[in-house]
């Protein structure tokens, strides 16, 4: 599924994601949940990082610079920042360049 492209990122999130299906490598049907998912920080939003926390999909989204300020300027308040694998999110610049491709 490729959504328009001068939608927001946020409202076309759920069902993109709704449309993944990764195969199996016997048979039976293709899974609906992906083991994991790396984005940009459009997707830093609350919105999109509670879903996919409930779907339980691990994923790799680096946090904006305005979050990470309002975060700290609240202190302990503002909870602690979200994982972040570095390494993981430098290898989704290679499948950005095959989608580019396309």
């Amino acid at each position: 599924m490729v959504p328009p492209g001068r939608r927001a990122d946020r409202t076309q999130f759920k069902p993109v994601l709704e449309e993944i299906r990764v195969p199996r490598l016997g048979t039976g049907r293709p899974r609906k949940k992906p083991d994991g998912l790396a984005a940009d920080e459009a997707y830093s939003n609350g919105p999109c990082r509670n879903h996919l926390r409930r779907r339980g999909i691990r994923h790799t989204i680096p946090e904006k610079t305005d979050s990470q300020a309002a975060r700290r300027r609240k202190g302990s308040r503002g909870g602690r920042p979200p994982g972040f694998d570095e390494e993981r999110y430098k290898k989704r610049n290679t499948v950005e360049r095959a989608i580019n491709r396309l």
